[in-house]
């Protein structure tokens, strides 16, 4: 997870809350997917809110140090 998070501070605002939101996106249909056809790997709601989770976070934190800055 090291490495991912290191990726994604690298990125800026704007490119964040586009990826949140298109993972927002992907979960959404991987519920209704999940309800129609159960998918091989389980878990991939979880690992996608996860993701979420932590592009949130870092997200976070980049705003309130902007705000800081000010």
């Amino acid at each position: 997870m090291k490495k991912k998070t290191s990726e994604l501070k690298n990125k800026s605002i704007g490119e964040l809350e586009k990826e949140a939101h298109d993972l927002r996106v992907e979960i959404a249909k991987s519920r209704l997917e999940v309800k129609v056809n159960p998918a091989k790997d389980t878990n991939i709601l979880v690992k996608k809110r996860k993701r979420l989770a932590v592009i949130l976070t870092i997200l976070g934190e980049k705003k309130e140090l902007e705000e800081l800055k000010r």
